[in-house]
């Protein structure tokens, strides 16, 4: 598995790694504990969770076990005010062994309250890095703002060939700035992968060690050099390992993006 190194955090993470949002919202963590298996068993040590997805940051926690200092654990803190941000920090600090490797503020939400609190736990070493994070291109310049007062070290943002806004700026400044950058929906929640061009189209895609649509996917996001990681989720054990392949594949040059980002357009 390829690692980049993450920004100027100090961390290397693996440019496959697993998120968890409609997938670990479950009651019992058996129901995925094979999905969990599966990444780190094939080095996709890289895990994105949030409070927001319902009971996905405890379940993932519960099926890493012992295994969770082998991991990067990236979560959010996601509440209206100090106090639910608060709570909501100390139980994932509980579940995680008292370190997060990256902590986000999710959508932006109360990030002049959050930010100070975050900081004081990271000079404290309950934090190894600082991110903020939003799905709509109507933010990008709020986050973008945020980049440039230097106080955090990571971004998570969509992109794939048809939610590409963050060329314009953001993924400019991140790059600029030696930022960490997480990419999140990297298969526009599962749309452009559920019709895939023909096999005609795709012969190119061997010369590359991708086998499927889908992995042609995540390697046009993690081909481009200011990608850190992309977190794809699933609670389907072959997708998952499908996705971890990609991990070893070869980099597309600009001329595949084009043609990926050709095809996803003519075929959505």
């Amino acid at each position: 598995m390829e690692s980049r190194t993450f920004g100027k955090t100090g961390l290397t993470v693996p440019v496959i790694g697993m998120g968890t949002w409609q997938s670990y919202d479950v009651r019992d963590p058996a129901e995925v504990q094979p999905v969990t298996d599966a990444v780190l068993e094939r080095g996709a040590t890289f895990v994105d969770t949030s409070p927001m997805y319902g009971a996905a940051e405890h379940v993932l926690a519960r099926t890493l076990g012992a295994r969770r200092r082998g991991v990067i654990v990236a979560t959010k803190v996601w509440a209206g005010s100090a106090r639910e941000a608060r709570e909501q920090i100390r139980r994932a600090l509980q579940w995680y062994g008292g370190v997060i490797d990256l902590y986000q503020i999710h959508n932006l939400e109360a990030w002049e309250t959050h930010l100070p609190y975050l900081e004081e736990l990271k000079a404290q070493g309950k934090i190894r890095a600082i991110g903020i994070t939003h799905w709509s291109s109507s933010h990008f310049a709020r986050m973008a703002t945020i980049v440039e007062t230097g106080r955090i070290e990571a971004i998570q943002i969509p992109y794939n060939p048809r939610e590409r806004e963050v060329e314009a700026e953001l993924l400019p400044l991140a790059g600029g700035r030696g930022l960490g950058v997480v990419l999140m929906r990297p298969l526009e929640k599962g749309a452009l992968a559920r019709t895939a061009p023909p096999a005609r189209e795709l012969g190119f895609l061997a010369d590359y060690g991708i086998r499927t649509w889908a992995q042609a996917l995540l390697n046009w996001g993690v081909s481009d050099p200011r990608v850190s990681v992309t977190i794809p989720a699933t609670r389907d054990v072959k997708h998952a390992i499908d996705n971890c392949e990609v991990g070893d594949a070869r980099r597309f040059d600009a001329a595949a993006r084009d043609r990926v980002a050709a095809l996803a357009a003519r075929w959505p």
